[in-house]
């Protein structure tokens, strides 16, 4: 009788045990003719919370791809990415709800919120109390996406990667974490017990790191696929017709993967992956499941950026390190992702810490004399290059840096999905590793080791956050770390330290150090000899200046952060000689082309150049700057060039300084100059030099594209005499004040900008909007208004050099990039600008020296074709106001970048059928690199 209450008290206690989380049964059919898989979902959903919960919250992340309007829609687009949105609605996925019902199978009531198709809300019948479970159970259908969205999906082949295709419920600590699908592969899930039964086409395998077991059933022509695992947040799934991966027996757990090298054999490739699963078992410990997946697909996604990506037949690493690198990301990937259950999407920056210092301690271990270059290294004149000094994990202090030189960077504690494409890739991960590097050196004895084996042992399948792992780090050390999580972590705040002055006094040198930004982050201060450490001590940090003496014994330099092992701003005031020649602290290096930033030394750099414009043809020279692979806030550049057909020197200069803001939306300010010379016309030059002045506004929200920009300058401009200059006065000075406001994006743009010129004959003021959109049926609609006054001219018996123009602006401020400024027949004259009126066709009486206001709009005919049309109106002095129109096709190969404009119908009449039609012909034509390689990069800042 003892045994039998025994028994009855066990279950009593133990039953909020046996149901202590989440599970999920799934029963489903997958359909291979028209991609949809019928599924019918068990849920048993645990509250673990102390509130009364009235409804349960599921990430229905497959419905994601229903709508162009969606939040995964608008990353896309956010991102530069107009795939999605030109899509037919068959790659499109989505998910069909049939029935949901309790556990007593009563229909119950589910609803999405406005603008959040992915998330599901199912309302209770019967309220969950504090510790009490829910049994939901539903039937639905997902179509599945096309896999060129995100590499998950259907493939063109027909396989499947399905990942996110069920149902999740979301996590409850005290509110839903119900967040959208944005792209960030960041489903937040509590630990959940899965068994899935699929019913597959004869033929087909299918992987996964959950337990796997197939049944045969009595229809032929198909096979259940079974899948099973406890404490799982994930359960992707990879069906093949021919399988793609092999499986590895490490000495710690099964692999499963598809990346592969075909210059690494299948000996070797097991030899690498039992050699990375070994070392994170030894620096976390045990891996709490029998299999891990490594997916070509995600790695792709997030790679080891660097040189490592080159192609293999021009890779500088060991034969083999390319794939050890891929293997070492994506098992520290999946391995930390899978055990250690932060927040992915608010609070990621301890996994993000955690992955990249296992990386860069694993280069460390195995490959401690590796450059970043590789064994490029071995070549001479690659030797003479600051980047072949370069370890391999240098790079991660500078692609973080390259952010904060930008002024873009972002603070630890950032959520996922407000980071900066590049942030979130790369800078922020990166950052955070660099951090752990940087409190490892600061506080030894492998605390930062040890706290991630205990905390991996304490926290592994729980929910865990980083407030947990900065209490354990605390704990492990008697340092104080108040600087690292409230500055480093909490903060953009940036470290720059500056080594002043040296005194040296009997045996001692006394250094004044000035700590330029506001926080107190430490920092180590070495004295050298040559090229060798000999004292080395760690500064507490502190605000202002201070005066600390060292011993002088066999120093001729000090240096602050001598190695680079604290991610400082700016390392160039860092150096200071004992006794310097003639007072110069660093020599000057002189470099053929752009180099690595050497702080310890000035460097000037050269680099060949050649421009082409019609008078001057070719022109070749040398340009010689001080602007590293990293930004600075002073820049110079000089530019002489020979221009062969003029038979002249021409050139530029160039000074600017940038005084970056850290807090508020005016973010920058830019101060300079700037100088140039070159041809105009035929045997006639014009000089040029402008100071100016720019701010720079952006949004609270990185993210956004949107910016405004408010540039004063001084434009003065001298002229030789020429057959083209119609004016008395070839020389002038033009005062400009701009603004501009623009919100770039693929789908959506909208910029406007207002002009204000005072010169000493003319004042004028204009303002011009422009407005895309990309449509839902993949139309584009293109729309510009301009509108300009002059408020006085006293030029106009001068001819029309200052006055507006219809379709080709004579460019009085030097700033287009004409390639025959002057020219007004011919290939040249043919090139256009949008600018002023924006008109194609080169219409009689084509300026204005009193107003204009014109409209330019453009449509999707065909693809690439797009018909255009524009109107205005203009009036001269003693003219009647005139009204004007013209219209064509847009042939738009490179939209901005490379068009042709066929005039059709204007105000000259049917321009088809009128002679020399080819000279009527307009083309933009772009051949600056820089201006060129911004329809890649965008996407990423």
């Amino acid at each position: 009788m003892s045994k039998f209450f025994s028994v009855i008290l066990i279950c009593i206690f133990c039953s909020p045990m046996l149901w202590g989380q989440n599970s999920i049964h799934i029963n489903g059919k997958l359909n291979t003719a028209n991609h949809t898989l019928q599924l019918q979902q068990e849920t048993v959903f645990r509250n673990t919370s102390k509130d009364t919960l009235y409804e349960i919250v599921f990430n229905d992340w497959a419905n994601s791809f229903s709508s162009k309007e969606s939040a995964l829609a608008k990353r896309f687009a956010e991102n530069y990415d107009r795939r999605f949105h030109l899509a037919q609605k068959e790659y499109r996925g989505a998910t069909r709800m049939q029935s949901v019902a309790d556990e007593n199978f009563q229909n119950l009531k589910f609803s999405r919120s406005k603008g959040e198709v992915d998330i599901l809300k199912v309302t209770l019948k019967t309220p969950l109390l504090p510790g009490k479970s829910a049994k939901i159970r539903i039937s639905y259908e997902v179509k599945i996406q096309d896999a060129r969205f995100t590499r998950y999906g259907v493939l063109d082949d027909g396989d499947y990667n399905l990942r996110y295709w069920f149902l999740a419920p979301a996590v409850y600590d005290g509110k839903w974490h119900g967040y959208s699908n944005k792209n960030l592969d960041d489903l937040y899930m509590s630990p959940t017990d899965f068994e899935i039964s699929l019913e597959l086409p004869n033929g087909m395998k299918a992987l996964s790191e959950l337990n796997q077991n197939t049944e045969n059933l009595p229809d032929s022509t198909h096979f259940k696929a079974i899948f099973t695992g406890n404490d799982r947040i994930q359960a992707t799934l990879y069906l093949r017709q021919t399988p793609n991966f092999e499986f590895v027996e490490t000495g710690d757990f099964k692999v499963l993967t598809n990346i592969y090298d075909s210059k690494v054999d299948p000996a070797n490739r097991a030899v690498v992956i039992d050699k990375v699963s070994s070392y994170l078992t030894q620096e976390l410990g045990p891996y709490p499941f029998e299999k891990l997946l490594l997916s070509e697909e995600d790695y792709r996604e997030n790679p080891v950026y660097g040189l490592n990506q080159l192609p293999d037949f021009i890779s500088p690493f060991p034969s083999g390190f390319q794939y050890e690198l891929q293997i070492l990301k994506s098992e520290v990937n999946q391995f930390v992702d899978n055990t250690l259950l932060f927040n992915p999407r608010e609070d990621r920056w301890v996994s993000d810490a955690i992955k990249t210092y296992l990386m860069m301690r694993y280069v460390d271990k195995h490959y401690p004399k590796l450059k970043v270059i590789g064994n490029l290294e071995r070549y001479w004149l690659l030797r003479q290059y600051n980047i072949s000094t370069l370890e391999f994990n240098d790079q991660y202090n500078l692609l973080y840096l390259h952010m904060a030189r930008l002024n873009l960077d972002q603070s630890l504690s950032t959520p996922n999905d407000s980071l900066i494409k590049f942030n979130k890739n790369i800078a922020n991960a990166y950052k955070a590793g660099s951090g752990l590097n940087y409190l490892q050196a600061y506080v030894g004895e492998n605390v930062i080791d040890s706290t991630i084996t205990q905390f991996y042992k304490a926290e592994r399948l729980k929910a865990t956050s980083s407030s947990l792992f900065e209490e354990l780090l605390r704990k492990n050390t008697n340092k104080n770390l108040d600087w690292f999580f409230d500055e480093y972590v909490n903060t953009r705040v940036k470290i720059d330290y500056k080594l002043q002055r040296i005194r040296k006094r009997g045996d001692s040198l006394y250094l004044k150090i000035q700590n330029k930004r506001e926080n107190t982050m430490p920092i180590p201060v070495y004295g050298m000899n040559k090229d060798s450490v000999v004292s080395k001590q760690w500064l507490q940090g502190f605000k202002g200046e201070k005066e600390i003496a060292i011993n002088a014994e066999g120093i001729d330099r000090v240096a602050i952060n001598q190695d680079g092992t604290v991610p400082e701003f700016n390392r160039r005031n860092n150096y200071k000689k004992v006794n310097p020649f003639l007072g110069f602290h660093k020599p000057v290096q002189f470099k053929l082309f752009q180099d690595l930033e050497n702080p310890a030394k000035s460097q000037v750099f050269f680099m060949p150049v050649f421009e082409y414009n019609f008078y001057d043809g070719i022109s070749l020279g040398a340009r010689m700057y001080n602007k590293t692979l990293l930004s600075k806030a002073f820049s110079y550049s000089v530019e002489p060039q020979f221009g062969f057909k003029s038979k002249a020197i021409l050139g530029s200069v160039g000074l600017s300084y940038t005084q970056n803001i850290e807090e508020g939306n005016l973010y920058a300010i830019r101060y300079g100059i700037s100088a140039s010379s070159q041809s105009f016309a035929p045997d006639a030059f014009y000089n040029k030099y402008s100071p100016f002045m720019t701010f720079a506004f952006r949004t609270d929200d990185f993210r956004s594209d949107k910016r405004q920009f408010l540039t004063i300058s001084s434009i003065n401009v001298s002229r030789d005499a020429s057959e083209f200059i119609t004016n008395e006065d070839p020389d002038y000075n033009v005062f400009n004040v701009r603004y501009s406001n623009s919100s770039p994006g693929v789908i959506d743009a909208f910029s406007w900008n207002t002009d204000f010129q005072l010169a000493k004959k003319f004042s004028k003021i204009s303002a011009t909007a422009k407005y895309k959109k990309v449509f839902l049926n993949n139309r584009q609609f293109d729309f510009r208004l301009f509108a300009g006054t002059f408020l006085y001219n006293d030029t106009r018996s001068d001819g029309d050099f200052f006055s507006f123009a219809l379709d080709r602006p004579t460019d009085y401020l030097f700033n287009y990039n004409y390639y025959g400024r002057s020219e007004s027949s011919g290939l040249f004259s043919q090139q256009l600008i949008i600018s002023e009126g924006g008109f194609k066709s080169q219409l009689e009486q084509p300026f204005a020296n009193e107003w204009m206001a014109t409209a330019n709009a453009s449509t999707t005919l065909y693809r690439f074709l797009h018909v255009y049309g524009d109107v205005g109106m203009y009036k001269s002095l003693d003219k009647d106001a005139r009204f004007v129109f013209d219209s064509g096709v847009r042939a738009v190969l490179v939209e901005d970048y490379f068009e042709l404009y066929l005039p059709v119908l204007s105000s000259k009449g049917w321009e088809i059928g009128q002679p020399d039609y080819d000279q009527k012909i307009r083309f933009i034509v772009t051949l600056s690199l820089r201006t060129l390689l911004n329809l890649f990069t965008r996407k990423w800042y």
